[in-house]
């Protein structure tokens, strides 16, 4: 670069005369006619010309330039692209072309240099708007290429023009096998007519907004897809094409379908429900009523019988929703310890055998040779093989035959519940675990029952770290379900706990307050206590049992949870205030059970959680508990 001062504007004058020469008039005369911006630089790097062009795009004025050092003028350009061409066609007399951005003018320009004994010559041309737009299209081509929607243009003849890489994934053609093809490729015949519609709708410049529709892919595979088509149109505003956008709406059509489908099993099971619960009432109150009308001691024994199966019947279909519902907020809490498979078995069996003989089905039970362990729920899992016994009861016809068997599987055991019943068929064998989920409503409801005993047994079979299966060669064929369980291989030295010895012996008499806003509910659990020796007083509200408490100074309070004027909660609260209150055992009875009932229960100051109805045999084990605490 040259750090000549700037020469006079005498000299300036001399160079304006001699390009006025008579060759140089009409070289100017060309250089002001051209489009392009156009000036000349000395060996010293000073303009000696400039075109009109080039005044009007730098805006400036002839005296601004002439004489000037370039890089005085613009130091923006020294690092730049455009120093490195002036540079080589300057020192190395090499012609160079380059485009690129100069930031002083926030402007894209395409600069050619062109060298000569005196210096050098330069075209430029301002190309902002062109690269803009190249660039706007290049954006653009990279959010076509990278959508996941399928993007097509076509001809108003349905020849397809351009077929982006979400077209090639949703479509399974590649471009090169797509483009120049009729967009009929992935039509199927029967749409025909709708791609006819599609383009008359086009022609007259309409958008076809979103619809769902079908196409088949190169495998011949159907899908669903949603389709937006737009006309393209000239530079006369005439429409010239029409442009696609395709997505792929096969996971949410199954999702709609899946949740509709939910909801229809939920319909059902709702109207199951109530049926099933409806069941129990009428041979209930047909047992109230004959109660009042029988004379002889047998008639009375059969309805009392009768109307204590039917209570059991309506408290475990309750009690199967509520498992149900604590296993899928993994609410429920197990209660291991170490236990023999034998008694497991024994503990369902014993539930299930009446079903069972009352269908008149004949039962094997086939169990191992020597003694296996279990690190499990004594209860809830004799609850998984009891449900599944009585599943089989139910769906077998009566003489039928049940197996229940068991096999050593290295550090598992593997217990399965086979029967001769009526079987599943193969579509549904993928299923027979969900909820709501029925093989054979019809038979559902012949046979009684929500359908969610499979569900809740996958649950419990899984909270023990096992799993469960099912197997069945079609309908009429008989069903096969197998449990596996993880073996306990460690024992203990000490032998297993036995029952507190006196456990069963006589019941003790007590004081005690029942408390519930249900007057019914509240004196007949109290005339039940009364006739088993127990002094019992009532409250039907929270204020009335604080009060009660107070005066009657009772030992155990069976406390309501929800009441009018003051909750259970609240009212176990007060009488913990006061120091006569201190020492009473306060036990809810709700008919909420889960773990946070339970937790709310024991922060207000109760020493148990009952779930109504209450069990009397639940009720003294309680009290047993208690009384050793």
């Amino acid at each position: 670069m040259s750090d000549q001062a700037p020469i006079s504007r005498a000299r300036d004058v001399r160079s304006e005369e001699t390009l006025l020469s008579e060759g140089g008039k009409r070289a100017r005369e060309i250089l002001e006619s051209i489009t392009d911006a156009f000036f000349a630089l000395d060996r010293s790097w000073r303009f000696t010309y400039a075109n009109r062009q080039s005044y009007t795009l730098l805006g400036r004025q002839p005296g601004d330039l002439l004489g000037h050092n370039i890089w005085e003028q613009y130091p923006g350009l020294y690092g730049s692209e455009f120093e490195h061409v002036y540079r080589d066609a300057m020192d190395r007399h090499q012609e160079r072309t380059v485009t690129a951005f100069f930031p002083d003018h926030d402007r894209w320009y395409e600069v050619r240099t062109y060298p000569s004994d005196e210096g050098i010559a330069v075209y430029f041309r301002n190309v902002t708007d062109q690269k803009r737009g190249e660039e706007d299209r290049a954006r653009l081509a990279a959010i076509v290429d990278s959508s996941e929607d399928a993007i097509i243009s076509k001809s108003l003849d349905g020849v397809i023009q351009s077929w982006n890489a979400g077209a090639e994934r949703l479509f399974e053609y590649t471009a090169g096998e797509a483009v120049g093809r009729s967009i009929t490729l992935i039509i199927p015949a029967e749409r025909l007519d709708e791609e006819r519609s599609i383009i008359a709708r086009i022609r007259q410049g309409e958008r076809v907004e979103p619809f769902e529709t079908v196409r088949r892919t190169k495998s011949g595979r159907l899908i669903d897809i949603s389709i937006t088509v737009s006309p393209v149109r000239g530079g006369d505003g005439n429409v010239i094409a029409a442009s696609k956008v395709a997505r792929d709406i096969t996971e949410r059509k199954r999702a709609d379908e899946a949740l509709r489908e939910v909801d229809r099993k939920k319909d059902e099971f709702i109207a199951l429900l109530a049926h099933e619960l409806r069941n129990p009432l009428a041979p209930i109150r047909n047992g109230l009523q004959v109660l009042r009308m029988a004379d002889d001691r047998a008639s009375r024994d059969r309805v009392r019988e009768m109307m204590d199966r039917q209570l059991s019947h309506m408290v475990r279909l309750v009690d199967d929703l509520l498992d149900v519902s604590r296993i899928n907020q993994n609410k429920m809490e197990l209660r291991r310890s170490r236990v023999l498979l034998a008694d497991v078995i024994a503990s369902a069996v014993e539930t299930a055998r009446p079903q069972i003989d009352d269908a008149g089905h004949d039962l094997t039970v086939s169990m191992p040779g020597s003694p296996v362990y279990l690190d499990a729920d004594l209860t809830r899992l004799a609850q998984v093989f009891s449900n599944l016994l009585t599943n089989s009861a139910k769906y077998t016809e009566r003489g039928g035959q049940i197996w229940l068997s068991t096999e050593r599987r290295g550090t598992d055991v593997a217990v399965t519940v086979r029967d001769t019943g009526i079987g599943i068929p193969a579509e549904s064998l993928g299923h027979i675990f969900d909820m709501f989920s029925q093989v054979d409503r019809s038979v559902e409801r012949s046979t009684g029952g929500l359908g969610i005993g499979l569900a809740l047994v996958k649950g419990l079979v899984e909270m023990h770290g096992g799993t469960v299966t099912v197997a069945s060669e079609g309908q009429g064929k008989g069903s096969a379900f197998t449990v596996t369980l993880p073996v306990l291989v460690d024992r203990p030295a000490f032998p297993v706990a036995s029952p507190a010895a006196g456990q069963a012996a006589a019941r003790p008499k007590r004081h005690i307050l029942v408390v519930d806003d249900n007057r019914d509910g509240a004196e007949s659990l109290a005339m039940m206590l009364g006739l088993m020796g127990n002094k019992v007083g009532t409250a039907n509200d929270g204020l009335a049992a604080v009060e009660q408490a107070e005066a009657l100074r009772p030992e155990v309070i069976l406390m309501d949870v929800g009441m009018p004027r003051l909750n259970g909660l609240e009212a176990t609260r007060r009488i913990r205030e006061q120091p006569w209150g201190k020492g009473i055992t306060i036990i809810a009875q709700t008919g909420w059970g889960q773990d946070d009932d339970k937790q709310r229960s024991r922060e207000a100051g109760c020493d148990g959680h009952l779930i109504k109805p209450v069990d009397l045999q639940d009720l003294e084990q309680l009290l047993v508990e208690l009384d050793r605490k």
